[in-house]
């Protein structure tokens, strides 16, 4: 029984520190490449945002795949970043973003 527990807690850890460590790097790109259009809290509040009328992500009801493959070919003015930033880089992001739709 207990090494059923510990190895439930390990499991558990991992998953934990590897969603942490996606939410890190992931908040550290949206800082970098998309915080200037979608604002700090995913609103689009921002002068950027709103005179280039992009959509806050807090009532956003698209899934994972529909934001990664968006962010890879850009939609309306948001360019696409599949040159610019890694499968993982854009798979963190999006993680990140959903974050802060809660």
């Amino acid at each position: 029984m207990k090494i059923r527990t510990g190895i439930a807690l390990v499991a558990m850890m991992a998953a934990t520190m590897t969603t942490a460590f996606a939410q890190g790097s992931g908040a550290d790109t949206y800082k970098g490449k998309c915080q200037m259009c979608h604002a700090a809290d995913g609103t689009a509040s921002g002068p950027a945002g709103k005179s280039l009328n992009v959509p806050s992500f807090k009532a956003s009801k698209q899934t994972e795949a529909e934001m990664i493959a968006e962010t890879k070919a850009g939609k309306g003015k948001m360019p696409a970043f599949a040159s610019k930033l890694t499968d993982a880089q854009i798979k963190d992001v999006v993680a990140y973003v959903k974050t802060l739709q809660k």
